[in-house]
């Protein structure tokens, strides 16, 4: 069942998505080689408890964490733990945030250090497939027009999109239908209506589709092991125009200027 929200509502999971933009920016903050992961959640969940808020997606279904931190070949769901950043690596944070009853939801990757000029490539184009996706997340589209513009656009450079996993509904539950692939045909799907909140949460791999599930029963890497990016963002469907929820804002404040700034085209950006 799709749940639509009212202005009210969507108003309150914008303030969720406030809360989780500054929650991201206080651990890029101390994202640095040498630094483990289970630091960094450490570091997004007092900061979010501080401020009156609920880490989502501690507990959920037992997950241990705040956080999901997934390092290079790793493409979501990976728990954090004693493995210390090197330089080189590249790092997907994914947090939720619960406050005043309403979930966000929202990831980024970032480049630890210096990493290749093919891995970075893969970064800021996967970073762009999520604001092409957004784009379509108007009154009138249907959820294949939101997968078929990522997929399109990523597999023009020989990425490919996991299939198995995918973006979601918003609300008073952090999954909610409907479920938001990153791949489809136009016009196929679920028609979007004023109100739907989605999650839209692009997962490419610089090689193959393929995946594996690691036996702790939630980390999913890929089959052939090489890098994957995500980024996510929780937006509101419009007439007109998407209204995003959750903000890179304060992300980008921190690492402007630094080589974590991952930077689009700006044509694609718009």
């Amino acid at each position: 069942m799709i749940y639509f929200k009212s202005d009210q509502e969507i108003e309150l999971i914008r303030i969720s998505g406030d809360l989780l933009g500054r929650a991201h920016a206080e651990v890029a903050k101390v994202i640095r080689p040498g630094i483990t992961t289970l630091e960094l959640d450490r570091v997004a969940e007092t900061f979010i408890r501080d401020n009156g808020g609920i880490p989502s997606f501690k507990g959920y279904n037992k997950f241990p964490a705040s956080l999901c931190i997934s390092v290079n070949d790793v493409v979501v769901h990976g728990i954090p733990g004693r493995y210390e950043l090197q330089e080189g690596d590249i790092i997907s944070i994914d947090c939720g945030v619960q406050l005043n009853g309403y979930h966000s939801d929202s990831a980024y990757t970032y480049p630890i250090g210096e990493i290749s000029s093919g891995i970075r490539k893969l970064l800021v184009r996967t970073k762009e497939s999520l604001y092409l996706g957004i784009d379509k997340a108007v009154e009138g589209s249907r959820i294949g027009d939101i997968g078929y513009a990522v997929q399109s656009y990523v597999e023009h450079f020989g990425y490919s999109v996991v299939r198995e996993l995918v973006g979601h509904g918003v609300g008073k539950s952090l999954h909610e239908s409907p479920e938001v692939p990153n791949y489809g045909r136009r016009g196929q799907g679920p028609k979007l209506k004023e109100g739907m909140v989605l999650a839209i949460e692009p997962m490419v791999n610089f090689g193959r589709k393929g995946i594996i599930q690691e036996r702790d029963g939630w980390t999913i890497r890929t089959a052939d092991r090489k890098p994957s990016a995500h980024y996510e963002h929780t937006v509101a469907v419009r007439k007109g125009k998407p209204e995003i929820l959750t903000t890179f804002k304060y992300i980008e404040e921190v690492t402007a200027n630094t080589n974590m700034a991952i930077t689009m085209n700006e044509k694609t950006a718009a």
